[in-house]
């Protein structure tokens, strides 16, 4: 909230026309620097994304590097990179070494590769070895969201050493409330609160305030597998080790939000069937390649679905009315699956499940669709049977009857498709692919073969073989 008071005059929210308008008009540098003075940053950020190129070069041009860089907070890393394409290399350069390494690593990795290597070699010499640090972790490696905004002391150090060390950091660094504490070597030996430091005698040494258990994790760590832990802790702040156990960054609450919005992200795409996450400005060539693979493999199976239909091609012919109820049976089978699949996804996210849990869920699971489908299919047994007998004229014996194989078919289909939806992302999980990939597509599709065999298969066995109703 404080950084939206630092000036009373700032105008605030719904400002990105304002601006954008006022950069149409035919003002001086000079006349546009000073009315936006009157903008908060992020309002200026939301106004550049909606300009064309022109309006863009000459709003960053008749901006002072300080206020640009500011602004440069609020725009995402991708626009961020295409934007420093339109501003001269010097200023590109002073933005990038006054925002946040961590930030100015995401926009770097936005870059083509020559072009980040040219830019990261323009970076001043300490700036360069963080952001050379930090873009060298692939994106799903924890490191890669790791903040170099944090205060460091010498565990030999006095308090009085380690509160000037502390003042001298906090210059760069405003992470200021957990100070992280290592060996001479760099070896992480754990936390100091600032308050214990504070309040410490002068001459102490700052050893016994450590805090020896503080939770830690490793740079190579993949993120999906750090989430669950690093929530279950309520540190503002925690350690990012390497394989020498030397402390290179730290994982904030910021960066901790971000990985689960996009973890969220990336299984909500793989649950529609991508085979990760797309974006507004994703080229027609990689949403393809993002989407042909699933694509082609229900393809596959949706043939497998249709050759099915075919085989009780004289189910059909001799019972016409039941082909209108099919897709009754298709779309609970597949609702029920879907609902299956999503909870299976959200308990698996938990790597300490033991096998009795997994089993206690593929029984509650198949409990759920077994009650649910009792209930739909009565109600399918009475409202189809007279939906039959009085809507399409036929005899009350041969239309409950009908009803009767409709409410069974919708009982079995939903029963074996909240198995399935079940049993599928734990079979994923066991031989190590990510569950999500078994996407709702994916599940669907299975379980129209499903219901296809079940619907199908009882019209033959019941209203057939057994009541002869087709005869």
């Amino acid at each position: 909230m404080a950084m939206f008071n630092e000036d009373k005059n700032l105008k605030s929210g719904g400002c990105a026309d304002e601006i954008a308008a006022l950069i149409r008009d035919d003002l001086s540098p000079k006349m546009i620097q000073e009315q936006l003075e009157n903008y908060h940053n992020s309002d200026i950020a939301k106004s550049m994304e909606q300009m064309d190129r022109l309006g863009r070069m000459r709003l960053i041009r008749s901006i002072e590097p300080d206020k640009l860089a500011g602004i440069f907070k609020y725009v995402e890393p991708q626009e961020a990179a295409a934007f420093l394409k339109d501003i001269d290399t010097e200023r590109a350069v002073f933005i990038l070494e006054k925002i946040d390494p961590d930030a100015a690593a995401d926009i770097l990795r936005e870059l083509p590769g020559s072009d980040r290597s040219a830019m990261i070699g323009l970076l001043n010499g300490a700036l360069r070895k963080k952001i050379e640090l930090l873009v060298s972790f692939d994106e799903d490696e924890i490191g890669s969201r790791m903040s170099a905004n944090f205060i460091s002391l010498d565990s030999e150090m006095t308090v009085g050493q380690a509160t000037r060390a502390l003042m001298d950091q906090a210059k760069e660094n405003d992470n200021i409330q957990m100070l992280f504490v290592t060996a001479e070597n760099g070896f992480f030996c754990g936390t100091v609160e600032l308050r214990a430091l504070l309040i410490a005698e002068k001459n102490a040494a700052i050893a016994p305030l450590i805090q020896h258990r503080f939770p830690y994790v490793y740079c190579s760590e993949r993120t999906e597998d750090c989430i669950e832990r690093l929530k279950s802790y309520s540190e503002s702040a925690i350690p990012v080790l390497d394989a020498s156990n030397c402390i290179l960054g730290v994982i904030t609450l910021r960066d901790l939000v971000e990985a689960v919005d996009d973890e969220m992200s990336d299984d909500y795409a793989k649950l529609g069937g991508l085979s990760a996450e797309e974006d507004l400005h994703e080229p027609l060539r990689a949403s393809l390649k993002k989407r042909m693979p699933w694509l082609l493999v229900l393809l596959v199976l949706g043939m497998v679905v249709s050759g099915v239909v075919g085989a009780f091609e004289k189910v059909v012919s001799r019972l016409t009315i039941i082909m209108a109820f099919q897709s009754l049976i298709l779309d609970m089978a597949g609702n029920v699956g879907t609902q299956s699949l999503a909870v299976t996804i959200r308990v698996l996210m938990d790597k300490e499940i033991t096998a009795r849990k997994k089993l206690g869920l593929v029984c509650k699971e198949m409990r759920v669709g077994l009650f649910s489908g009792l209930i739909l299919g009565s109600l399918s047994v009475l409202f189809v049977g007279a939906y039959i007998m009085l809507g399409k004229g036929y005899p009350a014996q041969y239309a409950f009857a009908v009803s009767v194989c409709i409410g069974a078919a919708l009982l079995l289909a939903m029963f074996i498709s909240s198995a399935v939806g079940t049993l599928i992302p734990m079979f994923f999980k066991r031989i190590g692919v990510d569950p999500a990939v078994a996407s709702g597509p994916l599940i669907t599709t299975v379980n129209d073969l499903v219901a296809v065999v079940t619907y199908y298969g009882l019209s033959w066995l019941l209203l057939l073989q057994v009541l002869h109703l087709g005869s």
